[in-house]
């Protein structure tokens, strides 16, 4: 059975002493007490309240650390502030891929495998007939492909995107 988040073992060993102390009775001592909240189980509770709370306030500052360290990672988000300056601009598109690879489909006129790609910053899709690339993968593996979006074998997939790379970079220079 797993303990209270408040029952350290200096905690325990704490209340230990009180009641050794109190011997379950008033625990400041008075031999015939007429307040309650001096007797022992009345005090621990509002004791355990009490740690409770400050366990509470010590995650609280741990995340409120945490999240400070994460976010103060020495890198720089662009743009800094307001709209990008033209450094940022530049920085910003040479980081940005050339294309992002929607998915795949079969052409219904020419029965022959597509990709549908989204130009980066754009919202230009290209449909890139990919002719006999897919040709040696597996039937079921294409039709996975297609229909669930399953990934290909690495080879395949490096040659599809270097299709779908000349089909964006040929549509982008005319």
């Amino acid at each position: 059975m797993a303990h209270p988040k408040w029952a350290t073992p200096s905690r325990q060993t704490q209340l230990v002493s009180i009641f050794l102390r109190s011997r379950g009775f008033c625990v400041f001592g008075h031999p015939h007490c007429a307040i309650p909240e001096h007797y022992y189980e009345v005090y621990i509770e509002g004791l355990i309240a009490d740690w409770q709370a400050d366990d509470r306030q010590q995650d609280t500052a741990d995340w409120q650390e945490e999240r400070k360290r994460l976010h103060s990672l020495a890198e720089r988000h662009y743009p800094i502030r307001g709209q990008f300056s033209s450094i940022a601009k530049d920085i910003f598109f040479s980081q940005q891929p050339l294309f992002y690879l929607l998915g795949y489909g079969i052409s219904g006129l020419t029965y022959k495998p597509f990709a549908r790609v989204r130009l980066a910053s754009s919202f230009v899709n290209l449909y890139v007939d990919l002719g006999d690339t897919l040709q040696s993968v597996s039937k079921n593996k294409r039709r996975k492909a297609i229909r669930y979006g399953k990934a290909l074998p690495m080879e395949k997939q490096r040659e599809v995107e270097l299709v779908c790379r000349l089909a964006v970079k040929h549509y982008l220079h005319n």
